[in-house]
């Protein structure tokens, strides 16, 4: 058998040991080394097992994980969050569809130190739905913009899923962080405007709230400067080459921990239970990369990847077609999967294909992220959805993700306009 079909041997087991419930750290982990064993034999599976996991695992750069894991829990639990709701509202709540629009601008501020897509709708779902319930919003349009609102603590950084990203693809975790401000940017102002719409259409989704003094408006700004400042000295400093990656996320750690004592909000059960979520995150991720370092190298052995990129690259069609699709592939593999496991799994495939095709590797792995985060709103998986109706049982799963549908069509205008205008992201770097 040739090893190509191999290859696909071992995906195929991988995709059914997957649907039947597997963890897909552990599936990845048990294919790859099972095929590594049977392919090149006992001794070269555990010199690659041994070598390559001691190498990841001490690697500098994976350190950053933890570090930005545990700035978002402590911020999670400082109160800061209902200051960011509190702001946003008092500057668009008097407009229709406000506090949607309230929403989804908490969670982008949110978002900009936390780096997970859950966490940010568990909490502003927490916040949000109880004033979206009283100032009588349409069900759908209130668990839709939570749910996709949470999504931009994927993409605006510090974000995990780059981190992984730029880990598993070998680049800059700073030229990621970079590349993706202004798409995370444009994807906000892009809800806020499908709230606006869908909300002039038919004003009783999302009535208009009341009218704040520029004054109070001006006030309410003093609650979220510790957010503002934390990010751009993290953030900021990154970019300007002040500290590394790993160094920015033990500042921001710090500068959290300092924010909350500051306001007086620090106890040691809080401190413990930051510290307990944080390690639970970060196995979770760092098992997905164990799995994913494993499997990878399962596959190039196999020389897959690279028979799928002279392949696509031999294709009779347009390049952008070809991408589109794997696009496409990402959007339906992170509908029905975990998005984050179907990623790391999918990327050793893909991603030189991509490259042989010409495109810019930063640029592509910000339309990767983009895609992921659709992953946490579209059924059937759609963890964020979950998270939302478990927060208001009232609302029925089936309103959560017609409430997301209306975003879909947000993540799809976003993609095209940086498919047609890539140095909307190559710029930065």
């Amino acid at each position: 058998m040739d090893p190509t079909s191999i290859g696909l041997i071992g995906i195929i087991a991988l995709l059914v040991a997957i649907f039947l419930r597997m963890p897909v750290s552990f599936t990845m982990f048990i294919v790859g080394f099972v095929g590594l064993f049977l392919f090149m034999g006992k001794e070269a599976a555990f010199n690659i097992l041994s070598a390559d996991i001691w190498g990841q695992f001490s690697s500098y750069t994976l350190a950053i994980i933890p570090l930005y894991v545990f700035m978002g829990e402590i911020i999670f639990r400082s109160g800061i969050t209902q200051n960011l709701f509190d702001a946003a509202y008092k500057w668009l709540g008097q407009y229709k569809g406000g506090m949607a629009s309230t929403t989804i601008l908490a969670s982008a501020g949110f978002s900009s130190i936390c780096g997970s897509n859950t966490a940010t709708a568990a909490t502003m779902g927490t916040i949000a739905l109880p004033e979206l319930k009283k100032y009588k919003y349409d069900q759908a349009i209130s668990a839709g913009s939570v749910a996709t609102g949470g999504t931009l603590g994927i993409l605006i950084p510090p974000s995990t899923v780059l981190i992984v990203i730029a880990i598993q693809t070998q680049q800059s975790v700073q030229d990621l962080f970079a590349a993706v401000l202004l798409p995370g940017i444009l994807l906000t102002t892009l809800m806020i405007l499908t709230v606006i719409f869908l909300c002039q259409r038919n004003p009783e989704l999302g009535p208009a709230g009341p009218k704040f003094p520029m004054s109070e408006k001006l006030k309410s700004l003093k609650g979220v400067i510790p957010v503002f400042v934390l990010f751009a000295f993290v953030i900021g400093g990154l970019f300007y080459g002040l500290f590394t990656p790993t160094e920015s996320g033990a500042f921001g750690a710090f500068g959290a921990l300092l924010i909350t004592i500051a306001m007086k909000k620090f106890t040691w059960k809080r401190l413990v239970e930051a510290l307990d979520s944080t390690i639970r995150s970060t196995a979770m991720v760092l098992f997905l990369v164990v799995g994913a370092v494993v499997f990878g190298r399962f596959i190039t052995a196999t020389r897959l990847p690279f028979a799928v990129a002279e392949f696509v690259s031999n294709l009779a069609v347009p390049s952008v077609i070809i991408l589109i699709a794997i696009l496409l592939i990402y959007v339906i593999g992170g509908a029905i999967m975990d998005a984050l496991g179907f990623l790391i799994l999918s990327i050793p495939i893909f991603f030189p294909a991509i490259i042989m095709l010409g495109y810019d590797p930063v640029w592509f792995s910000i339309l990767l992220c983009i895609v992921t985060s659709l992953g946490g709103i579209t059924p059937p998986v759609g963890v964020n959805a979950f998270i939302v109706q478990g927060i208001s049982k009232e609302i029925p799963i089936t309103t959560v993700f017609k409430g997301t549908g209306y975003f879909i069509v947000t993540y799809t205008i976003l993609v095209a306009i940086l498919i047609l205008f890539p140095q909307l992201v190559t710029f930065a770097v």
